[in-house]
């Protein structure tokens, strides 16, 4: 009668066969080799540095989730829109789904990027905040040219 009625087990299934053999199967691939975990850090340390040095603001951290704040919803949008254009798909966020204020673009790296992908979404990252005139500054000054 629980099991009919009571909440945690409404709507509760095991997991299909074949997402179980799946995982089983990541796991045996990411334990063989450390060879995609080191391209990911490769990956994750150049895209970083290239924002870091075209003068993005970035929150810290050293996860392949990079994501360059731009502290206002707006310009958030508008800067995907203008990535998009230049064919580089990178999701604007900005509240709710972040905090006030802490509007960003965020990137996400993997060891499927190449180098010359990663050199082509940094070309396009530098060429839209130049349009946007962010590079080099502040979250304050960022914050007084386009609000919060």
């Amino acid at each position: 009668m629980c099991r009919q009625k009571a909440r945690p087990y409404l709507f509760s299934n095991t997991i299909a066969p074949v997402v179980v053999a799946g995982v089983l199967r990541v796991l045996d691939i990411l334990s063989s080799s450390t060879e995609r975990r080191d391209k990911l850090e490769r990956n994750t340390a150049f895209w970083r540095k290239g924002l870091e040095e075209a003068g993005f603001v970035l929150k810290d951290g050293d996860t392949p989730i990079v994501p360059v704040m731009l502290f206002n919803a707006k310009l958030s949008q508008d800067f995907s829109r203008d990535l998009f254009a230049e064919g580089i798909y990178a999701i604007g966020f900005f509240f709710p789904v972040v905090p006030q204020s802490q509007a960003r673009i965020r990137t996400q790296i993997s060891a499927g990027h190449e180098m010359h992908h990663l050199e082509k979404a940094l070309e396009a990252f530098i060429k839209v905040g130049k349009k946007y005139n962010i590079l080099g500054k502040s979250k304050q000054e960022i914050i007084e040219m386009y609000g919060m």
